[in-house]
Formats: structure tokens, sequence, C-alpha cells
């Protein structure tokens, strides 16, 4: 528990560095969430004798990182169909060595990363220099919403946990998160709702929008979490990783931010047009 403890301290201060620093270090630091996520994704199929595409997918996320850096929301989508087509003519490249179910595996690593992760990169450059006024004081707009969209994943996590714990009594997944409750999960709602609107509001925000942007984060945390979950189940593994002591890997950590990152950004996109 020490471990965990001191890992994740470490790994807050190194992630509010990050997020406060922006630019091409926090780009970077997507890069490798991206790169190593996927690295682990293919350790895990390969516990099951599936050899999945390596250097090709890292390849192919590289591009769409540097799409969705240079260019933005249509470098992302234009890369990414593009990536996953190359990714796909693997089947026919490297036929006899890399079979269609594995091809089909590979691609849809490249998806699951490549067109989640970057959703970081646009929440914090598409707002340019804007700035809000906070009890935190003066921060770039993009700052304080990548900020809202890691505290509402970490808000789901923790309230689903202390809630389930205290009230758990009804088994949400069973066959595939034995640990997660109904009262659980109804807690993460609640919490994250009032984290995020909270949150929001410190940032001047209108909180009533933020608070249902909070349970669609706690909803789809939920789902992420247990995406991995059946991943890991499927392969035979505990965790995807042991980069960070205590915690495992990078799909363990952000297995949630996988999905909240395109929630928040598209929920922003279209009802504020950022």
């Amino acid at each position: 528990m020490l471990t965990r403890i001191i890992s994740g301290s470490i790994g807050i201060g190194i992630a509010a560095f990050v997020i406060q620093t922006g630019g091409l270090i926090f780009a970077l630091f997507c890069l490798m969430l991206m790169l190593v996520g996927y690295y682990e994704y293919v350790k895990a199929f390969k516990n099951i004798d599936m050899g999945l595409s390596l250097y090709g997918a890292m390849a192919a996320l590289v591009f769409i990182w540097y799409g969705t850096y240079s260019i933005g929301i249509c470098g992302l989508i234009g890369t990414a169909t593009f990536a996953v087509l190359a990714v796909l003519s693997l089947a026919v490249l490297r036929y006899g060595k890399l079979n269609v179910a594995e091809t089909l595996t590979s691609a849809a690593g490249v998806c699951y990363l490549g067109l989640t992760l970057p959703c970081l990169m646009l929440i914090r450059f598409s707002c340019g220099a804007k700035v809000v006024e906070s009890p935190f004081g003066t921060m770039e707009l993009g700052c304080a919403l990548v900020w809202l969209t890691f505290v509402g994943t970490w808000a789901s996590d923790t309230f689903a946990y202390f809630a389930g714990c205290a009230f758990g009594r009804h088994k949400l997944c069973s066959n595939v998160s034995p640990k997660k409750t109904i009262e659980g999960f109804i807690g993460g709602l609640i919490g994250t709702a009032a984290s995020v609107a909270a949150l929001g509001s410190a940032f001047g925000f209108d909180p009533a929008p933020l608070a249902i942007l909070g349970v669609l984060q706690s909803l789809v945390a939920a789902l992420g979490d247990l995406v991995e979950s059946i991943i890991k189940r499927y392969t035979g593994i505990k965790d995807s990783g042991n980069l960070i002591p205590g915690h495992g890997g990078v799909l363990d950590r952000f297995d949630s931010v996988i999905f909240t990152a395109p929630t928040v950004y598209y929920f922003l996109f279209f009802l504020f047009g950022i």
C-alpha cells in the first residue's frame, strides 16, 4: 500500500507538471502513453500466442499523433483513417506471418489508443491562448479543461470505490469485474457530477452542463475500466505492465482516460465549439 501511495503521489506530481507546462512536453507525454499502452496491448495478446504488429502499428500511432499535434481534429481524423488502412494492409504485406485475426486485432489496438488519447491534445491546444481566472490562479483555458478531464476521471474511480466499500451489495458486472457494485457505480455518478460541476464553477463555467459532463465521464470511465478488464481476462494477465509500482501499467492507470478524453472533447466541441 505504501508503494502504491508513493508512486501515485509522484505520478500526480508529474501529471500536474505536464498539464501545466503544455506545449511539446504535453504532446510527447500523450505520445508516450499511446506507444507504451500499445506495447502492453501487444504483450497481453502474446500471452495467448497472438503475434500482433508492433513496429508497423506504432508507426501508425506516431503518424496519428503528429497529425493531431500539427493540424488538430482534422489531422486526427485524416491520419487515423489512413493509419488504420495501412495496418489492415499488413495482412497482405506480411501474408503468412500475420494472419487476419492478428491484423484486425492490431488495427483495433490502433483505434483503441489512436482515436482516444490524442483527444487530450485537442482539449489542451484547441482553445489557443484563451485564459481563465480561478482560485488556483490564471491559467490557459485548455489547461483548465484538461484538469476537468482528469479530475472527473479520478473522481469517478474514487467515489465509486468508497461508495462500493460502504454500501456495495449488488454486483454490477460480476463476470468481468467481481468487485464492482451498482451502489459504487451510483456513488461514482453522483460524486463525479458534483466534482466536475464544482471545479468547473471555480473556473468560471456554468455548473449545470458540467454536471451533465460529469455524469457522462463517470459512465464512460466505468466502461473503460471494464473494457480493459475484459482484455486482461481474455488474455489471461493480471496487470498490463509494471511501469508504475503498485499500479500496474499504462493501460491499468489510463483505461478510464482512454474513454473519458474523447467524451470530454466532443462534449465541449458540440456544446461550446472549442
